[in-house]
């Protein structure tokens, strides 16, 4: 991958998909500035490029052959990837639907879950439902209540979240904040 903006330019070569995520499709697809080589690359500014291709030799990057090698021998797409990176989520989209159903009982988002990923695995479901709760707490978008209203505390989230009996009879609620 290629970071420019006129006059610099900085690459890395032989990242794998998770590194490249991570490090500068999620950021930039983000809006967020990319820090890469101890300089800052803003989505606005610069120009990024990403090829895919051959895993390439420590020979073949050496005395500035890199970029050309990446170029003739891979393919261009930035424009895919960078499609992939705005493109919603599961989470994003759960969380969505979830708010949509307000308030609901935490047993009954797994079922939702269920419901919308009928393929996935139990545990999947069960993933995909205590992340989605989990980001709409920090989001302020939602909050957990007990079955006599009481709101459950940013500090027992964690703890909340993490107990099998609140995914399976705990009769908590996620309200609308």
């Amino acid at each position: 991958m290629q970071l420019r903006q006129f006059p610099h330019v900085t690459r890395a070569f032989n990242l794998n998909r998770g590194e490249l995520d991570a490090r500068v499709l999620g950021p930039w697809a983000a809006g967020a500035s990319v820090e890469l080589n101890e300089r800052s690359w803003s989505p606005d500014k610069a120009r990024l490029t990403i090829y895919e291709g051959p895993e390439l030799r420590t020979e073949d990057i050496g005395l500035g052959r890199g970029w050309a090698n990446v170029t003739r021998d891979g393919e261009d797409v930035t424009d895919r990837l960078l499609a992939e990176a705005h493109r919603p989520s599961a989470v994003e989209l759960f969380k969505e639907q979830i708010l949509a159903r307000l308030p609901i009982e935490l047993p009954a988002l797994v079922e939702l879950a269920g419901e919308q990923h009928q393929l996935a695995r139990a545990s999947e479901r069960l993933a995909l439902a205590e992340q989605a709760v989990w980001e709409l707490l920090h989001e302020g978008r939602a909050t957990l209540r007990t079955q006599m209203g009481a709101t459950v505390e940013r500090d027992q989230w964690q703890e909340t979240l993490l107990s099998w009996a609140t995914w399976t009879d705990s009769g908590l609620q996620l309200r609308g904040a």
